[in-house]
């Protein structure tokens, strides 16, 4: 590289806070007049479609396993961690939550990109695949699963009545 060129970038470096130990957390901080929006969104894609496939990787294959036997009132291909039923329920209302914000934040971020009937249906068909998973690995009578569909729900729910809200409010200041 050029000397010149180093000269070009020297301005889009950040500085080193003088005492790091209080000030290192405001370095990642966002700053609207550092950080443009092409690359917030692309960070927000990466840690969305992280969280996605952390979630549907533990719900498709629980935490603990499955039984491979009938033994000992178990059924073989059931979630060994829904044995501890209020603490398997936790987890799977909280994963399915979280796996459906990311999905929402996914389909929100590349709103109006290319393929983004084709990016709908492929996180919509995800969460057909997650939900078809969790039941086949589920004991039906450990987990009331409509309020694991209301955790699935909640996400699209809430952005769908922030939404309304906002534009509501809108039209009340015009």
């Amino acid at each position: 590289m050029e000397e010149g060129d180093d000269n070009k970038y020297q301005g889009q470096r950040t500085r080193i806070p003088d005492n790091i130990a209080e000030n290192w957390f405001r370095q990642f901080q966002y700053d609207p007049s550092r950080d443009s929006p092409g690359e917030v969104r692309n960070i927000l894609l990466i840690i969305a479609t992280l969280i996605a496939a952390v979630t549907f990787q533990s719900g498709v294959n629980p935490p603990g396993g499955i039984w491979q036997d009938n033994k000992d009132g178990h059924t073989a291909g059931r979630a060994i961690y829904a044995s501890n039923q209020i603490a398997f329920y936790v987890f799977l209302v909280s994963n399915t939550f979280a796996l459906s914000t990311s999905l929402l934040v996914i389909v929100c971020l590349t709103y109006r990109f290319p393929l983004h009937f084709e990016i709908w249906v492929a996180t919509a068909s995800m969460m057909v695949t997650y939900a078809s998973a969790i039941f086949a690995v589920t004991p039906h009578d450990s987990v009331r699963f409509r309020y694991v569909l209301i955790a699935g729900a909640l996400p699209v729910i809430c952005r769908c009545v922030f939404h309304t809200y906002g534009k509501l409010k809108n039209r009340s200041t015009q």
